[in-house]
């Protein structure tokens, strides 16, 4: 509801009102929304106002213009920052988002030397391959492939890969998470990549590769997963540091 007495600007009290039908899916992905002068009558406002409103909210990326068609709600781009160490479940949840997993298999493998070099096992050892769609609210975001020092969880199942893996270490090993190391890369959907993505082949993607290191120094498993490029940002904070000449 827009109140003209408000110490806030009613631009600012406009965006939030189609924020919140955005995020409530009054208002859902690649639907027009109202038109300029259906805001302004409906809220007894200025054109001006409005087409202000529309516009920070089309440069926020909630929007898109469409010449000659009109406005329409922008599929949402998670950001995800770079600085901490979270897990997809609790990244989702923070988010207001259903986090779900759909496991597609999980074998046992003999590590390979670049795996055992990562996992600091020696090559041949037997490792847990998974590989799962990790979705938000149904949609797929991100597809894995996780590996596992088996003798770190030697009793993991398929079903217990559906939940978080990190949450399961910890509380049946007692084995906690102490940092990650991780590399971000631009890259192309190929043809499995996009079906599990559901997207075109070809379309951009984010290839991550993470290897998640216990409080004892060793690596519990290596993480390479692709996200949707469209649905997925990261984010990092830069502080300046000062250089001495």
């Amino acid at each position: 509801m827009i109140q003209k007495n408000s110490p806030s600007p009613i631009y600012h009290q406009l965006e939030e009102e189609i924020k919140g039908a955005i995020q409530s899916l009054e208002l859902v992905p690649g639907e027009m929304i109202p038109s300029e002068k259906e805001y302004t009558e409906k809220y007894g406002i200025s054109r001006m106002t409005v087409r202000q409103a529309i516009s920070n909210l089309v440069n926020g990326g909630y929007l898109y213009r469409q010449r000659g068609k009109g406005t329409f709600v922008a599929q949402q781009i998670l950001k995800q920052p770079l600085q901490g160490l979270t897990n997809f479940s609790e990244d989702m949840i923070s988010r207001g988002l259903k986090p779900s997993t759909k496991v597609i298999s999980f074998t046992e493998v003999n590590a390979d030397h670049e795996l055992a070099a990562k996992l600091e096992v020696e090559e041949g050892t037997p490792i847990f391959e998974l590989e799962r769609v990790r979705l938000a609210d149904l949609l797929p975001m991100a597809y894995e492939r996780l590996y596992i020092s088996k003798d770190l969880a030697p009793d993991l199942t398929e079903e217990m890969a559906v939940s978080s893996i990190h949450d399961y270490v910890k509380k049946n090993f007692g084995l906690k998470i102490q940092h990650g190391r991780q590399v971000i890369e631009a890259s192309i959907a190929q043809k499995k990549e996009a079906e599990m993505l559901e997207v075109v082949e070809g379309s951009p993607i984010l290839l991550i590769e993470r290897r998640i290191i216990l409080d004892t120094n060793r690596p519990l498993g290596v993480v390479r997963a692709v996200y949707r490029a469209d649905r997925y940002k990261f984010r990092i904070n830069l502080e300046r540091i000062s250089s001495v000449i």
